[in-house]
């Protein structure tokens, strides 16, 4: 069973109301008519077909349009005058119209295809000239500013509504930007928990390790250490899979809140203490550093030497830190293992579950403005970041620098770092202009538009429409003649004689009724009107020629006998 849609009671009393007012402003129009009107074709014709196009306008506002303008043209069908009350109708659901379709493309067709619809009807209906004045000025106004006036009334609904809907937008936005704080702050717990347990722990084992191989333990002892060493594995693992879940997938500023107490000879002087073999050294003078910066370089040489010592135990280690007048420059590079395997704390171990750490230090360098280059070097690996002496602290990905060769081995990566290249932060890509905005843009860009249009059409209406209101308008004035110069009008004087008299054109759209009348064999019969009122019909002078001399001259009055 087909479902049948209801309309909304809302909409059923306001089109009520409105087939109400035009229904009132038909009835006026038909009493004002008199006697000569006709109840069937004035009246209740043009009821019933408000009836139809008021509903109609919902959904299908052109046909209610046309609806309208047949009865207008009715009008140019009445002998006694062209204007009739559905010139209202015909404006408001002309307005409906603008309001109620977004596009300009069909509304427009409708108009233009009333407005011919009207002109072939005076054509056809032979009219005079009042009734095309009537359809060339009248009709385009009803049709054109009425829709213009309901596009301009649409775009600052649309306009309002939009605001409202950005007003909201923004209001989650609020919500979005305190949860993001939110997730922001469990990755600086992450970055911290990564950055300085890992880095501890890994000191543990490696101690630990020493440990077992001292001659003075038992074999006890020594069971004992290597599940000691075991269980702070496991423990270094499972503080990965825990900062893995901790931390914010975006990549948003790590670490940006915490602090670093430890300088870099404290971090160091640990290592050395826990048996790691590093050498160090410092070139330039060093200048007074932003505690990020600071930061940075701690968190570069901790994760640096934890990957050392988890991944290549044993191996000698250089850290070499270069102040330069506007950067910084740390490079830990650590040999290869004493048994001959190759390092692995290149990007591979980066990738997976809990295995975050140069990716972390990657985005807290790139963070701060600086560049991180990793990979492996003359057997071993190398950490190389450079840190700006001005923190830009703005997000994106290092990009690589010109000159800069880029070279795969297996899982492992290698930028090699010209000498003196010039490094610059990474561009902000996030340049992007919100969907708000651009939605908010479109609505402005559309409400300008129809607003250029609401004073544009005119102006391009009445470029075209005026001459012709002109044209008419001068040959209804151009033909008149005045009763005085009438009575001076006697038959059997020549042409010539009453020249004087006579207007410079005669009047070229004479009733069918003076058309029709007779007139003396083989005379041409000109007519004159007998005065300049425009909006309503006079009674026309009739004179017949034969050949140059007036044979007759009589009256022929303004609406039928």
């Amino acid at each position: 069973m087909p479902h049948t849609r209801i309309p909304p009671v809302g909409s059923v009393c306001g089109d009520v109301v409105l087939w109400g007012v035009l229904a009132a402003a038909t009835s006026y129009g038909f009493r004002d008519a008199g006697a000569a009107a006709s109840p069937t074709l004035d009246l209740y014709l043009p009821l019933a077909v408000l009836a139809l196009a008021v509903p109609l306008s919902r959904r299908r506002p052109g046909p209610a349009v046309v609806l309208a303008n047949g009865l207008c043209a009715l009008g140019l069908a009445d002998s006694a005058t062209p204007g009739n009350a559905h010139v209202l109708s015909l404006a408001v659901l002309s307005c409906l119209l603008g309001a109620r379709v977004v596009a300009a493309r069909r509304p427009l067709l409708v108009l233009a295809g009333c407005l011919a619809a009207d002109l072939v009807t005076c054509a056809v209906l032979r009219t005079q000239a009042v009734w095309w004045f009537y359809a060339l000025t009248v009709l385009p106004a009803a049709l054109l500013l009425p829709w213009l006036a309901g596009r301009h009334w649409r775009g600052r609904r649309e306009l309002v509504r939009e605001g409202w809907r950005l007003a909201r937008s923004l209001e989650e936005r609020q919500h979005l930007v305190a949860e993001r704080a939110r997730l922001t702050e469990r990755a600086d717990i992450a970055a911290d928990m990564h950055d300085s347990l890992g880095h501890a722990l890994s000191l543990v084992a490696l101690r630990a390790g020493a440990l077992e191989l001292s001659p003075d333990l038992t074999d006890r002892d020594r069971t004992d250490l290597a599940e000691l060493r075991g269980t702070i594995a496991d423990a270094v693992e499972q503080l990965r899979e825990t900062v893995a879940v901790l931390h914010d997938p975006t990549g948003t500023e790590p670490g940006a809140g915490l602090s670093v107490t430890d300088t870099l000879e404290d971090l160091l002087g640990r290592a050395v203490a826990s048996g790691v073999p590093v050498r160090w050294e410092r070139r330039g003078a060093m200048p007074a550093l932003p505690s990020l910066i600071e930061r940075g370089m701690y968190r570069a040489v901790q994760e640096a030497l934890t990957n050392a010592v988890k991944h290549a135990p044993g191996s000698a280690i250089r850290v070499q830190i270069t102040h330069e007048a506007a950067r910084t420059r740390v490079s830990v590079v650590n040999a290869a293992p004493p048994t001959g395997g190759s390092a692995q704390a290149a990007e591979g171990p980066t990738v997976g579950v809990g295995r975050r750490g140069l990716t972390g230090l990657r985005e807290r360098v790139t963070v701060l403005g600086g560049s991180l280059w990793t990979g492996p070097y003359r057997g071993g690996f190398r950490v190389t970041a450079v840190l700006p002496h001005t923190t830009t602290a703005r997000p994106g990905r290092p990009a690589p620098e010109p000159g800069t060769q880029a070279r795969t081995r297996g899982r492992h990566t290698e930028s090699a770092l010209p000498s003196g290249t010039a490094l610059h932060p990474a561009p902000d890509t996030d340049t992007i202009a919100p969907e708000s905005a651009k939605r908010l843009a479109s609505v402005r860009s559309a409400a300008r538009r129809r607003s250029v249009a609401a004073f544009v059409a005119p102006v391009v209406a009445a470029a075209f429409f005026v001459p012709a209101a002109v044209y008419l308008a001068w040959q209804l004035t151009t033909s008149v003649l005045p009763p005085s110069r009438f009575d001076e009008l006697t038959t059997g004087r020549p042409r010539a004689e009453l020249a004087p008299l006579l207007p410079a054109h005669a009047y070229t759209y004479p009733p069918d009724h003076a058309r029709s009348a007779s007139q003396p064999p083989g005379a041409r019969c000109e007519f004159y009107r007998s005065g300049r009122d425009l909006l309503h019909e006079v009674d026309l002078y009739r004179l017949c020629w034969s050949g140059n001399i007036l044979v007759t001259r009589d009256t022929v009055p303004a609406s039928r006998p």
